[in-house]
């Protein structure tokens, strides 16, 4: 499996150019600089060509030999490394492209030894060997010369840098090696503080690029634990990140969906079914110890934590957050939620934070004040996801317009104009106005605006109020707009893949399983609005679902299409039923769901 998909190109003798999906084969001998890698007609569908040559694929094998010591696996471990090394010249071919591509193939290359450690030929394989080493020193030069820069210096810059600094760590076998690992060292102190806020969250605001970046700089510390270069700050922020990305998730541990997610890890040796998320978590609490706040952890450990924690050891990273954190003001992310451990926890981020990080927010999505929503773990009002890169163009559109996400369209435009796959024109700003009870009480709410409709011909700002009830186990929504004139609107909804729909005028009732209970919900819509269900739909797209990067499947939306005028309010309330209740009725909820007057600060 590459990407969630079967493939039959990794056999024996491996076909490291082609893409597993529309068969198109990227240039292999062509100067990599002169490769349009962009161009699906060229290239294919370029994550499915270069994924393979991560070699986790590899690891996977070299995990398994490590178990079990049966010899196949490192044999073909073996095969495909010195056919990779064979096809792929220096600065020749697509794999040569991307830095990025670069780093995590170094990372894997140092496990690979490491889990084959006990293999007779292993030495034979590696230092031993002329192509491998000639490889090694290639990748190592062409990261320190070439790092990312620009629009790139970010998820990629820190891959490539731990690739660096990994391989000069366990192969010091170069007279420059010494000069590479401290540059790499200094260089990613450096991106440390500059891609992580000081709340612990990464920049890029997509949440699974929180997930690698963590895993990357835990991969860095297994490196750095024999000779330390890294330093007491380095672990503090990386223990950081670690209690950031347990405060954003909800009970089950499961991680928002913000953002792009192209299902990257920094180094693979599970099976089918790994979590990095949950692994990096796993990790964090081996080696920095778990907060008691953080969500439950149990279960089996993971190879991959095994295998960092006892290279890293405990470390006492100082300075750690002593509860947990439900706003996270650089981030513009809010959590409403419950407050104590419960099985059927609700759980709402809201987003007021920037659209993304550098010039082109290249990996953040239209979503601005756009909510999830999840009961007991189960998406309610779901992010919907990310599906694609490259090669689908009305696709890639889609998953990061606002249609295609829980928050209000004007005017059947963006709040952000893209100017391709991985760059917005302008970028919203987005400003919190309430924020009271995330910590304590029976209500939480939150009210926020942006102005991402500024540029329309009568330009607009969107405001949004969301409110918890953890007693009465309701959330209540309000959208208006502040503008001289009306505009045409969209507000969408969408919904999780586990939640049933019967949508009635402005009545949807929803219904769900959990943990054996079957569960009910009664989701008030605006009446000023004319709703429809959409699902599957593909002229224009709308109703699609994307459990993971190269996978799509059809999703229940709720579109609500009319006019909106100033200072009208949309009032959207969902209240959630136990199994066997009776659902109120739509006239009752239309008079419960009348919103408090806005009150407190941030």
């Amino acid at each position: 499996m590459v990407l969630n998909h079967e493939t039959t190109l990794l056999a024996r003798h491996p076909d490291w150019f082609t893409d597993m999906r529309s068969g198109t084969r990227a240039p292999q001998d062509d100067y990599c600089f002169d490769i349009p890698y962009r161009d699906a007609g060229i290239c294919g569908e370029l994550k499915y060509v270069l994924e393979p040559s991560r070699h986790q694929h590899l690891t996977v094998l070299a995990a398994a030999y490590y178990l079990t010591g049966e010899e196949s696996f490192a044999q073909r471990v073996a095969d495909h490394l010195q056919s990779w090394w064979r096809e792929n010249r220096f600065l020749r071919g697509i794999h040569w492209t991307s830095g990025i591509e670069l780093g995590v193939r170094l990372i894997s290359w140092v496990w690979l030894r490491r889990l084959l450690a006990d293999w007779p030929p292993v030495s034979d394989l590696f230092e031993n060997n002329p192509s491998f080493l000639r490889q090694l020193y290639q990748h190592q030069a062409y990261l320190a010369r070439l790092p990312s820069h620009g629009s790139s210096a970010n998820n990629h810059l820190i891959a490539e840098l731990v690739g660096l600094f990994v391989a000069a760590s366990a192969f010091p076998i170069f007279g420059k090696s010494t000069a590479w690992r401290g540059r790499a060292a200094t260089m990613l102190a450096r991106e440390l503080e500059r891609q992580i806020d000081a709340e612990g969250l990464n920049r890029e605001l997509a949440t699974a690029y929180h997930g690698f970046t963590l895993e990357l700089f835990l991969t860095a510390l297994c490196e750095d634990a024999a000779t330390p270069v890294l330093g007491d700050e380095f672990r503090a922020r990386v223990a950081a990140m670690a209690d950031a990305a347990a405060a954003i998730s909800d009970g089950g541990g499961r991680p928002p969906r913000q953002g792009d997610d192209d299902g990257a890890f920094a180094l693979l040796v599970d099976g089918a079914g790994f979590d990095g998320w949950t692994s990096a978590l796993a990790t964090a609490d081996a080696v920095f110890g778990g907060r008691d706040w953080w969500p439950a952890r149990g279960g089996p450990v993971d190879l991959r934590t095994a295998l960092f924690a006892a290279r890293i050891g405990r470390v006492a990273p100082g300075r750690r957050a002593t509860q947990r954190r439900n706003h996270f003001p650089s981030a513009g992310l809010a959590l409403l939620r419950d407050l104590h451990p419960r099985q059927d926890e609700l759980w709402c981020r809201c987003d007021h934070g920037p659209l993304g990080y550098l010039a082109t927010a290249a990996h953040g999505h239209a979503d601005a004040l756009s909510i999830e929503v999840r009961h007991g773990g189960v998406e309610l009002f779901a992010d919907p996801g990310t599906y694609c890169y490259h090669g689908h163009d009305e696709w890639r559109a889609y998953f990061r317009s606002t249609r295609g996400h829980n928050t209000l369209e004007l005017d059947d435009v963006d709040q952000s104009r893209s100017g391709g796959t991985f760059l917005w024109l302008d970028r919203p700003t987005s400003r919190v106005e309430t924020l009271r009870g995330l910590d304590g009480g029976d209500i939480a709410e939150w009210c926020a605006t942006h102005d991402g409709y500024s540029r329309l011909t009568h330009p607009a700002t969107h405001r949004r109020r969301v409110r918890l009830d953890r007693r009465a186990r309701t959330i209540d929504i309000a959208d208006s707009i502040d503008s001289g004139a009306a505009h045409p609107c969209r507000l969408s909804f969408h919904l999780g893949p586990h939640v049933e729909c019967r949508l009635t005028g402005a009545t949807a009732r929803l219904s769900w399983n959990a943990r054996g209970q079957a569960w009910t919900a009664l989701l008030d819509l605006p009446e000023a609005l004319v709703w429809t269900r959409v699902r599957g739909q593909l002229e224009p797209l709308a109703g699609w679902y994307s459990p993971g990067f190269g996978l799509v499947e059809p999703g229940t939306t709720l579109v609500g299409r009319g006019v909106l005028k100033n200072g009208q309010e949309l009032q959207t309330g969902l209240s959630i039923r136990g199994a066997g209740d009776s659902v109120i009725s739509g006239v009752v909820g239309a008079a419960r769901r009348e919103l408090a007057p806005v009150s407190g600060g941030r």
